[in-house]
């Protein structure tokens, strides 16, 4: 890892800290976060709106993660 410096507003390392204690996790791990996100071929707010459906809804099958493709192909009428 190499160290660095930055400087955050007041209202920036608050709501840092908060993100932090509600993750339980460090700020500088959501800084690397932030930076991977930022840098990722997906935009993260696309990332984060898919992350918040995983698990949401059920389908009944059981064998899905096994089936991917079959199931994906019926769902689009491939």
């Amino acid at each position: 890892m190499i160290r660095t410096q930055i400087s955050l507003s007041e209202e920036q390392m608050e709501r840092l800290r908060r993100l932090a204690r509600h993750r339980r996790t460090s700020i500088a791990a959501l800084l690397r976060e932030a930076v991977d996100a930022r840098f990722s071929d997906v935009p993260s707010h696309e990332r984060e709106r898919a992350l918040r459906v995983v698990g949401a809804f059920a389908s009944g099958a059981h064998d899905t993660s096994e089936h991917h493709d079959e199931a994906l192909a019926d769902a689009f009428g491939g």
